[in-house]
């Protein structure tokens, strides 16, 4: 793990263009919008790109990583929250993914609250995913925590076939 100040990162503008053409392309093909002001929209990816950097991981923008893969997958962009974010206010909590609604002026941006729950919600919730796994199939199911992708198989799939979330992202649903 880095230990080294944020201002010993540095990103260029190529690196920044080149993961913003990658990232709307990906998110376009989803069926997800980036938020259509480009600068803004640069600005959140350089500072994704400065955690991974720094941390080894593409923590959120909009929330203070700890330096701990295991506890921040739940806001490894795109982060646990993004689409209950949409769905109940049109964009993700940074602003970097916008709703059809917003993205075509159906509907205006406006604030929206913290889900991610507290470090202490978060330890209960995850001792509560591990002792109540339902079990009545032979065959595992894993949900994908990012978009709720389910499938059927003995181990979860390396990368989330909907959104990309890489496997250590899957918890087994039955």
């Amino acid at each position: 793990m880095n230990k080294l100040p944020i201002s010993d990162f540095v990103v260029s503008d190529g690196e920044v263009n080149q993961y913003y053409i990658k990232l709307k392309k990906q998110v376009e093909s989803s069926g997800y919008h980036l938020n259509p002001d480009v600068e803004f929209t640069k600005s959140l990816l350089k500072s994704i790109i400065l955690n991974d950097k720094r941390y080894g991981y593409e923590s959120c923008p909009c929330r203070l990583a700890g330096n701990d893969k295991a506890e921040d997958l739940d806001i490894i962009c795109p982060c646990y929250y993004r689409d209950p974010d949409l769905d109940d206010y049109g964009t993700c909590y940074c602003g970097l993914y916008i709703s059809s609604e917003i993205f075509n002026g159906k509907k205006k941006l406006k604030p929206i609250p913290e889900r991610r729950p507290s470090p202490e919600d978060r330890e209960k919730l995850k001792m509560e995913s591990t002792t109540g796994i339902l079990s009545s199939s032979s065959i595992p199911v894993w949900r994908c925590k990012v978009c709720g992708y389910l499938c059927a198989r003995d181990e979860p799939p390396e990368i989330c076939p909907i959104c990309t979330a890489e496997k250590e992202r899957f918890e087994q649903f039955n």
